[in-house]
């Protein structure tokens, strides 16, 4: 198979699958590892993967120009947000920043428990808003009885955290989010979370969640790549800005 055709192969199974194994790619191609290593080199100049030990995960990159870290995450992780979804955003600046790149899509209905969120939301003429009441807190966060978020009806759910680790699951270091988190878990829903590069293989102080519930990582292109790895050996998609 000639060099051009290996590489659009490799490239459609990250898109697929959000990571490759070297080992895996050359069974299916039928050539040498060492073979697969250089076709890896090579797309990494373009910009499309980042090699990791063993194989490589996807990179994505937003469509439009990015002042910093956290609209860089933002921007990715509203890409993947599908038209006519049920969201549920949590608080937190990362989602706050999401807001803006949601008004590109389609109309969606987004639900929240942050003021902040709610109020760039309600920006965007085009979308359904709901707001969860109960106590406002001074991050504009509104915690209220636990037992309104396992009802709620959502195609995805949208969290910020303190860590993600492959072993140590998602984690937080606000009870009051991790316990809110913990119950939104229990819905079947795609579950995404946006994530500063620090905070990847780092764990929080109150667990949420195994990592194996986790259906989309969005970070930066910063994070490190051993956890990195371990992540994408979940099964979870992990997307970089």
């Amino acid at each position: 198979m000639p060099g051009h055709e290996r590489r659009a192969f490799i490239l459609k199974q990250l898109t697929q699958t959000g990571s490759v194994r070297v080992t895996e790619l050359a069974a299916s191609l039928k050539v040498d590892p060492v073979t697969i290593r250089r076709d890896l080199a090579r797309l990494e100049t373009t910009g499309r993967l980042l090699r990791v030990h063993g194989g490589a995960i996807l990179r994505e990159v937003a469509p439009r120009p990015a002042d910093n870290l956290e609209q860089r995450i933002a921007a990715a992780a509203g890409r993947l947000i599908p038209d006519n979804s049920i969201v549920f955003l949590g608080p937190g600046p990362l989602t706050v920043e999401m807001a803006p790149y949601l008004g590109e899509h389609k109309h969606l209905t987004i639900i929240t428990n942050a003021l902040d969120v709610a109020w760039h939301v309600a920006q965007l003429y085009q979308h359904t808003l709901h707001l969860i009441g109960g106590q406002v807190e001074p991050d504009y966060s509104i915690y209220g009885d636990l037992q309104t978020f396992p009802h709620i009806q959502a195609d995805w759910i949208v969290l910020e955290a303190d860590g993600l680790d492959a072993e140590r699951g998602l984690t937080h270091d606000d009870v009051h989010y991790a316990n809110m988190a913990r119950a939104l878990f229990s819905l079947n829903a795609q579950f995404m979370i946006p994530l500063r590069p620090a905070r990847v293989g780092h764990a929080g102080a109150v667990f949420v969640a195994p990592a194996e519930k986790v259906d989309v990582l969005v970070t930066g292109r910063e994070a490190p790549n051993a956890p990195l790895w371990d992540l994408s050996e979940t099964g979870m998609r992990v997307v970089l800005t």
